[in-house]
């Protein structure tokens, strides 16, 4: 019987379409506050993970496209997720019904180039099975890291959101396949 093939490898990851052997990954992925930061650093569980795996799997099953599972080359143990994914973030600006991009990693691979090496391979998959689609990303403000990652993967600011709640502001970041308008 033929092993299971990894739906994209780069020089160090296998990236795994989502799979339900992946919760306990994302708790553990999940688990600490200084990965969480950025991301609203709300507490997490296992429900809420398990309901990021069926969003991850959701996007697949209804545009073809979403998140992917990141391990080490050849290893069970995961280490981020990265992918593009449908998003509807409901404040308009471009970040509505749209391809978004987004990685998270654990802290063991921050300064390694890993989210980059993930998210150039995954824009290069995107741009061949999707042509001509714009992609999105939104990052906290204070995130200067993946803000780094973006810019080096291609993408540029082309606008802010701030929650009315007064909470972080958001920059937005677009990658177009073509010269296309901000407004396309």
């Amino acid at each position: 019987m033929t092993q299971p093939q990894p739906f994209l490898r780069t020089a160090r990851l296998d990236l795994w379409q989502p799979h339900a052997r992946d919760h306990q990954g994302l708790v553990e992925l999940l688990a600490p506050e200084a990965v969480r930061a950025n991301l609203g650093n709300r507490p997490t569980s296992v429900v809420e993970e398990f309901n990021r795996l069926l969003r991850n799997a959701g996007s697949w099953a209804l545009y073809g496209y979403g998140i992917l599972t990141c391990r080490p080359r050849g290893e069970d143990r995961v280490v981020g997720i990265c992918g593009v994914f449908h998003s509807w973030r409901g404040f308009g600006k471009g970040m509505d019904d749209t391809p978004e991009i987004g990685w998270i990693f654990a802290e063991e691979t921050w300064g390694q180039g890993i989210a980059s090496e993930a998210a150039a391979a995954v824009l290069d998959w995107f741009a061949a099975a999707h042509p001509g689609k714009r992609v999105a990303c939104m990052i906290n403000d204070i995130n200067l890291a993946s803000i780094a990652v973006a810019r080096k993967v291609g993408f540029s600011v082309y606008g802010e959101h701030r929650e009315e709640d007064g909470g972080a502001a958001l920059i937005l970041l677009e990658k177009n396949a073509v010269s296309l308008s901000p407004a396309s």
